[in-house]
């Protein structure tokens, strides 16, 4: 299976979603956000970080980065596009998923695990995934996931909340809120589900010595679908 991490700059996550994609057996290759075509693949990848020194909005000056109208193209056929914390905000910023990211609710940047919650696994991101919960890492300034009641209604009537921040054994009520999120959302899918956004950094948990390796399992399940 081919993936492409586009890499724009102030992206900080890049080499770490390298290391974390060959690791499971991707064949991975790092594409510049000023180039134009991206080689074929299966996964493209929108790295954390702060793209631009997250100045205006973050993500939002990466969303009209040359190499974006190709990751619009490709979502738009049916290919896999994964943003993670500033790719999830790049992600909202183009229109490919729905929402913005907020400045965290009590105007703090956050760094530290969480555990989340699978909302929907009718999808190939956590279809074999057997734990319910997760434990994966944060750390951002602006997660603050927010849409319009319109469009909460429609992420939830097309079941598109990805994950959502919860306690370890799956409570995922305002005690266990971080950052304000709305309804705890920390991920959203697409209509069609094959584009997911989502805060928690998968890549920076594969591996005991990294403090946990729930990240793992969202990987090996990813590659085997």
């Amino acid at each position: 299976m081919k993936s492409s991490v586009i890499i724009f700059p102030g992206s900080n996550c890049d080499r770490d979603m390298d290391v974390a994609l060959k690791k499971f057996g991707f064949e991975n290759q790092m594409v510049w956000h000023n180039d134009t075509d991206i080689p074929k693949s299966d996964l493209i990848v929108l790295p954390g970080g702060f793209s631009y020194g997250d100045y205006l909005r973050c993500g939002s000056i990466a969303g009209k980065s040359r190499i974006i109208k190709s990751v619009i193209d490709f979502a738009n056929s049916g290919g896999l596009v994964l943003g993670i914390c500033n790719g999830f905000q790049i992600l909202t910023e183009t229109g490919l998923l729905p929402g913005i990211l907020q400045q965290n609710k009590y105007l703090n940047f956050i760094c530290k695990n969480v555990f989340v919650k699978i909302k929907n696994k009718e999808n190939k991101y956590f279809k074999n995934i057997k734990k319910e919960v997760l434990e994966l890492h944060i750390a951002h300034n602006e997660g603050n996931y927010f849409c319009s009641n319109d469009e909460l209604k429609s992420i939830e009537d097309n079941d598109q909340i990805a994950v959502t921040y919860c306690d370890h054994k799956g409570n995922d009520d305002e005690i266990n809120n971080p950052n304000g999120a709305l309804k705890n959302i920390a991920g959203v899918f697409s209509k069609n589900k094959n584009i997911l956004g989502m805060m928690p950094h998968p890549e920076r948990m594969i591996d005991p010595f990294l403090s946990g390796e729930d990240g793992s399992l969202f990987f090996k399940n990813l590659i085997e679908n």
